[in-house]
């Protein structure tokens, strides 16, 4: 269990899409809930008036229980079969909730977009994808929904794989599925529907299950952004210094010769320690512990890499940026605390170029004025010298955080370009 692969997805479409359906009927055919749950989501069907258990109700009801003090509307479920475990990211469908979708979908490996059947491509489903795309989420699944109130027409889902081919060819996705299912019948969710003959491709579940997310990280630029100094100072452990972290890219090994940013120093790894013991080669997305040959000045904030592979150093930076505040908008000139890894520097805001119309793909370059849920594409100063990656190289190293000094609340969210 323990070294079983982790898939994060994300859902995303229109209200009434079937979204939590689609995620309950997930839960239920895969033998993911238990039998109280279920009796429970029954009596409360029953007691509404409902015909059959509405299987929305299992994600529904986890709405009471968001964290407290954020309004980021996002229900997290989590379920494993025998072959992988899976973290669901269940996010709204309004457009007032762009930056809480851009919440869910940021870590996932896989975004299901659900499409009505009967609706066929919405502005909803364009916005979706575009955030997807931005997001740079590797496997985008279409699902098309309610194939049951459509007769299981293979015209209609043919019809809509079409249209949305056509529009997904002006974003940047590189691997596009399509699934007929029905999330309340159960069709092609878990089990292969007899309803659907002419389709030949495989279950959602099965998609799951199997889509290849090995190289959804970076494992070419070796990036290890320093967390935490370990230096025990005890007589067992009387010279240890070690520097922890999570590393965002590459294979580091033992032997390997690295430099350390931003001052350039060069040294060797000698050990990388974990909590299960030493490694002899480590890679995204381990936390470790590397121990170097000379002793360096390091401390939170730096960054190991290769020596001939290092990242993009510079104070001026282009980004694309999700707004999170409703107070207000992102102010031009003005300055915030930015995080990136573990680095935290102070920048200002240069310049705003232009808003994007999420629904049209328009760039709006008259209205600058970028309030909450708006995606922008702005530049920053910062006040030193910032060690980045672009986002589609990298999307822990290309990514970072925008803060309010005052408030201290997080403002924003930016994808380096």
């Amino acid at each position: 269990m323990e070294n079983m692969e982790l898939l994060r997805f994300t859902t995303a479409g229109s209200v009434d899409d079937g979204k939590s359906t689609l995620i309950g009927r997930l839960l239920y055919d895969s033998k993911s809930i238990f039998e109280d749950q279920y009796e429970a989501i029954k009596q409360s069907s029953a007691r509404r008036g409902e015909e059959g258990v509405n299987l929305a109700l299992l994600t529904d009801g986890l709405k009471a229980e968001r964290e407290q003090g954020i309004t980021i509307d996002v229900a997290y479920r989590y379920f494993s079969t025998p072959s992988r475990k899976f973290i669901i990211a269940d996010t709204p469908g309004h457009i007032q909730y762009t930056r809480n979708m851009v919440t869910g979908a940021s870590t996932a490996n896989v975004a299901l977009i659900l499409i009505d059947a009967r609706k066929g491509v919405v502005e909803q489903t364009k916005r979706h994808s575009f955030i997807a795309s931005l997001l740079q989420i590797p496997h985008l699944v279409i699902c098309i929904n309610k194939m049951d109130l459509v007769d299981y027409s293979e015209e209609v889902y043919e019809r809509i794989k079409d249209e949305f081919s056509q529009f997904s060819y002006k974003l940047d996705v590189k691997d596009v599925h399509f699934i007929p299912i029905s999330a309340l019948k159960g069709d092609n969710v878990v089990d292969r529907s007899e309803k659907t003959p002419w389709y030949d491709g495989t279950t959602l579940l099965y998609y799951l299950e199997n889509v290849h997310i090995g190289s959804d990280h970076n494992f070419i630029d070796c990036r290890f952004p320093v967390q935490y100094v370990i230096r025990p100072n005890t007589d067992e452990y009387h010279d240890y210094r070690g520097y922890s972290g999570r590393i965002a890219g590459g294979v580091f090994k033992k032997g390997d010769n690295v430099m350390v940013l931003p001052s350039g120093f060069t040294s060797k790894i000698t050990k990388i320690d974990t909590y299960d013991g030493e490694l002899e080669e480590a890679f995204p997305p381990s936390s470790v512990t590397i121990l170097l040959e000379d002793e360096i000045d390091i401390s939170r904030g730096d960054m190991i890499v290769r020596e001939n592979n290092s990242p993009t150093m510079g104070q001026d930076i282009e980004l694309m940026i999700c707004w999170f505040n409703d107070s207000k908008p992102l102010q031009l000139r003005g300055k915030y605390v930015i995080r990136q890894t573990t680095q935290e520097l102070r920048c200002i805001i240069k310049e705003i170029r232009y808003k994007m119309n999420v629904n049209t793909l328009h760039r709006d370059q008259e209205d600058k004025t970028v309030n909450m849920n708006d995606i922008a594409r702005i530049t920053i100063r910062t006040t030193k010298p910032l060690y980045y990656d672009s986002y589609r190289r990298n999307r822990i190293t290309g990514s970072l955080l925008f803060i309010d000094e005052n408030t201290n609340e997080t403002v924003g969210a930016g994808m380096i370009i």
